[in-house]
């Protein structure tokens, strides 16, 4: 039992740094300021637009990053100097998972002709590798 909650105090840590799955900021990054209790922390992205608000453990989901030495309940400007001091939202756009979820959203938003393009696009680069292998 005291397993469990070492590795859940380590994940749910403040400065870690969330993607948001729920709500009007979903799809943005934010950062965990303060725990509450064992349900909702109070998360903050004074750079990406997510207002300092209480939000349920279950509508977050953890990223790799975290920011080095933020004490608990700072406020927004102090977050906002180490995000951009320690280039948060860079590190996030480069990440593959960044990276794939635009990707997604950019496949989601085209229009039906759109997707024909991409289907035609693709015929052609098939063939290509085709003929390409056959010559080889």
């Amino acid at each position: 039992m005291e397993d469990s909650l070492v590795v859940l105090q380590e994940r749910w840590t403040v400065g870690r740094v969330v993607l948001l799955k729920n709500g009007p900021s979903s799809g943005r990054i934010a950062v965990i300021v303060e725990i509450i209790d064992h349900n909702r922390a109070i998360i903050d992205g004074p750079t990406t637009s997510v207002p300092r608000q209480s939000y349920p453990f279950k509508h977050l989901t953890l990223t790799g990053l975290k920011l080095t030495g933020l004490p608990r309940a700072a406020g927004s400007g102090i977050v906002k100097k180490l995000v951009e001091k320690e280039a948060v939202v860079e590190k996030w756009n480069k990440s593959s998972w960044a990276q794939k979820r635009e990707a997604s959203e950019k496949r989601r938003s085209l229009s039906d002709f759109d997707r024909f393009k991409v289907l035609v696009l693709k015929k052609q680069r098939r063939d290509r590798v085709r003929k390409a292998v056959a010559k080889a």
